[in-house]
C-alpha cells in the first residue's frame, strides 16, 4: 500500500452537539485537546508510509476544528503534510481575525463554513450557535486574511421552513460571494431526540424535498454556478487563471480514489480494505498514547464492492463516467431502461456513462436502476 495522495484529519470537539448531528463529536474538553492532537500526530507517523510523496489534498473535518484550542490547532496544521488545497471546516462564532490569520499563516488554503441557514429561527431549530452576522462577520475575518476560496454549508428541509425562507438563504449566501456551495437535505436519523421533537414538522418537510431541490440547482445555476455534485456548487472560474473552485479533496471520494482517515471514527480506504477508528475518544487516546494503532472495524473490499461505489459515487457528478471494469456492476437491461427514459447517456463512443439533466434530479433511484445485484 503506497502513494495515496488524500488525507482526512478528525477533530472532533464542539461546543455544542447539535439535535440532528450524528458525527464523531465530543463537547468541550478542552483539557483533552492537547492530548488529542498528540494522538493525531502519532497515528499519522504510524501510517505515514501508505502516503504519496506529494499530497493533492488535506481535509480538517469535525466535530468543530475551529474549536479546538488555537496554539493545538496551529501546531497541527503546521505539522501535517503539504498539499495542493488544505481545507478547514469552521463554525461561523469561531472565526475571528485571530485565528483566520493563523488558519492562512499554517498553509490553509480553503475554508468551508457550516452557515446552514441565515434564518434566526431556523438556527434556533436547528440549535446552531451561529446567527447571520456571525457568518458575513466569519467572511469579512476570512477575505482580510487573504483567504479566496470559502464554501458554505446550506440545508433545507429544516422544520418550519418555506420555500421563501429557501429563496433567502440562497439570496444572502450569494451576496456574500463564496466561491463554493454545499446544498445538503436535513437528515435527521431515526431515534435522535431532534427527530422526537420534530417527527411531523420533519414527515412534511419530506414531501418538499423535490421542490427545494430543484430551487437550489434553479437559482445557484442562474447565478452562474456550476452544478458540479449533486448537492455541491462552484464558481466557474473567477479569474484570468481559470480556477478548479471544485472540492477536490470530496471529489477524491466521488472519483474512487484512496485516501487516509487520522482521527477518532475516522474512516479510510485504501485498496482491498476499509477501515474506521474507534469513536470512543479515551480508546483512542489511550492506544496512541501507548504507540499503538487505535482499535479498528476492517472491511474487506472486492473489485466488485469498489465497482459498485464507483458507480454510485461518479454518476453524482456532472462529468461522463468511465465504463472501463464496471460492466459486472452495471445492470444491462437496467441501463437500456434509463436511456430509453432519457435518463442516462452513453457518450465517448459508448466507453462513458452520464446522466441527462432530468436523470440527475431523480438521482439514486436511477443509479439503482442501473446496479446490478450484489
Amino acid at each position: 500500500m503506497s502513494g495515496v495522495r488524500h488525507l482526512y484529519v478528525h477533530l472532533p470537539f464542539c461546543a455544542h452537539r447539535c439535535g440532528y448531528c450524528d458525527f464523531v463529536t465530543v463537547v468541550g474538553r478542552q483539557e483533552q485537546h492537547a492530548a488529542y492532537v498528540d494522538a493525531l500526530l502519532r497515528e499519522l507517523e504510524l501510517e505515514r508510509h501508505v502516503l504519496g510523496g506529494a499530497l493533492e489534498t488535506v481535509f480538517v473535518g469535525g466535530g468543530t476544528p475551529t474549536f479546538t484550542a488555537l496554539p493545538e490547532l496551529v501546531r497541527l496544521l503546521e505539522a501535517l503534510p503539504a498539499a495542493g488545497e488544505v481545507t478547514v471546516e469552521a463554525n461561523p462564532e469561531t472565526v475571528t481575525d485571530e485565528l483566520a490569520r493563523a488558519l492562512r499563516a499554517a498553509g490553509v488554503t480553503r475554508v468551508s463554513l457550516g452557515a446552514q441557514s441565515f434564518r434566526p429561527e431556523l438556527l434556533r431549530v436547528l440549535e446552531r450557535v451561529a446567527g447571520p452576522d456571525d457568518v458575513r462577520r466569519a467572511v469579512h475575518h476570512l477575505r482580510d486574511a487573504r483567504f479566496d476560496n470559502i464554501s458554505f454549508d446550506l440545508v433545507y428541509g429544516i422544520p418550519g421552513q418555506s420555500t421563501a425562507d429557501l429563496d433567502a438563504d440562497l439570496d444572502d449566501a450569494l451576496a456574500l460571494e463564496p466561491e463554493h456551495l454545499s446544498c445538503y437535505e436535513l437528515e435527521a436519523k431515526p431515534g435522535t431526540r431532534f427527530t422526537h421533537a420534530w417527527g411531523e414538522e420533519l414527515a412534511r418537510q419530506a414531501d418538499a424535498m423535490d421542490d427545494y431541490f430543484e430551487r437550489v440547482v434553479a437559482r445557484l445555476t442562474a447565478a452562474g454556478f456550476r452544478w458540479y455534485e449533486t448537492a455541491n456548487f462552484c464558481r466557474a472560474s473567477d479569474d484570468a487563471c481559470g480556477r478548479d473552485l471544485r472540492a477536490r479533496h470530496n471529489l477524491a471520494y466521488w472519483l474512487g480514489r484512496d485516501y487516509l482517515g487520522v482521527g477518532v471514527g475516522a474512516v479510510t480506504t485504501i485498496e482491498n480494505r476499509r477501515w474506521r477508528n474507534t469513536p470512543r475518544l479515551g480508546r483512542y487516546l489511550e492506544a496512541l498514547g501507548a504507540g499503538r494503532t487505535p482499535e479498528r472495524e476492517v472491511e474487506p473490499l472486492d473489485g466488485g464492492v469498489r465497482a459498485r461505489e464507483r458507480v454510485m459515487l461518479g454518476l453524482r457528478l456532472d462529468e461522463p463516467l468511465s465504463l472501463a471494469g464496471l460492466d459486472a456492476a452495471l445492470d444491462a437491461r437496467g441501463l437500456a431502461r434509463v436511456e430509453q427514459l432519457g435518463l442516462a447517456e452513453r457518450v465517448a463512443g459508448g466507453s462513458s456513462l452520464t446522466l441527462t439533466e432530468r436523470g440527475r434530479f431523480l438521482g439514486g433511484a436511477v443509479t439503482a436502476e442501473l446496479l446490478a445485484e450484489a
